[in-house]
């Protein structure tokens, strides 16, 4: 299938997707969100990609929504549509069953955090720099920043930077947890790799396995959640995979994992 508004690429178990709408420093439209969708619903059903990384490029990860169609809205019909489609897209960003990795340089502005937000891991470059800005333009994020940046950064951090619109630069990124490393501009990709194949290289069913726990059960009681995870871990003992690694680890040798 081909892009306009994306590149996407494989390296082995690591899918890639570049965000490519360079004019407009990456600013989402229809376009990129259906394209991102189908290049998602392609990943989604091939276990052999183990792992995601989402990018953009070295100046600009995504500047947000794209001004030009916000400007002719009126009114609440208007908006709708646009929300729904962007928190469905981003939504199953965040729901994919493999690992997702944003590699974040430059600007990334109101819906361009809110994409690094539905990533699972987060690499920053030193010139990343965060913000939910719509608050200047008179709204509120509607892809989900209200709901993510409290649950990644804490509450009261979060309702500083909604208020405010203040640009967070990476190093106080990583300081408040946004993101979970900092590296120089020109390594960010290869990083992103390396970190991508430290995580596609381990049992597939128990890399998902992880994710799902994790993610499911923080919305569930801690009883649910304890439950939950008891029945992913009995799911983990009929696999190939296991058999695998514990013969490996009484063999003192390097496991095989096949998938299975």
């Amino acid at each position: 299938m081909k892009f306009r508004a994306i590149i996407y690429s494989e390296d082995r178990e690591v899918a890639f997707i570049k965000l490519n709408r360079p004019e407009v420093r990456n600013a989402l439209n229809d376009e990129l969100l259906d394209e991102l969708e189908k290049a998602l619903g392609l990943i989604e059903r091939r276990d052999e990609l183990r792992v995601i990384v989402v990018s953009g490029h070295k100046d600009f990860f995504c500047a947000g929504a794209d001004i030009r169609k916000l400007k002719g809205w009126r009114s609440s019909l208007d908006a709708h549509s646009f929300w729904v489609k962007i928190q469905r897209v981003i939504g199953k960003l965040e729901t994919m069953p493999q690992p997702t990795i944003a590699a974040v340089s430059g600007i990334a502005l109101g819906g361009g955090t809110e994409i690094s937000l539905a990533c699972d891991l987060r690499i920053a470059a030193e010139n990343a720099v965060f913000g939910q800005t719509e608050i200047n333009l008179g709204i509120i994020p509607g892809a989900g920043g209200t709901q993510r940046l409290p649950r990644t950064v804490g509450v009261t951090v979060a309702m500083e930077l909604l208020l405010t619109g203040r640009l967070v630069k990476a190093s106080e990124a990583l300081q408040i947890r946004l993101v979970n490393r900092v590296v120089p501009v020109a390594e960010l990709e290869s990083e992103a790799l390396v970190l991508a194949r430290q995580i596609a290289e381990k049992p597939l069913w128990a890399i998902r396995m992880t994710k799902s726990c994790l993610m499911e059960g923080l919305q569930m009681n801690l009883s649910q959640a304890l439950a939950y995870e008891g029945r992913c871990f009995e799911f983990l003992v009929s696999t190939e995979d296991y058999q695998e690694g514990i013969s490996a680890f009484l063999e003192k040798r390097s496991p095989s994992f096949t998938g299975k």
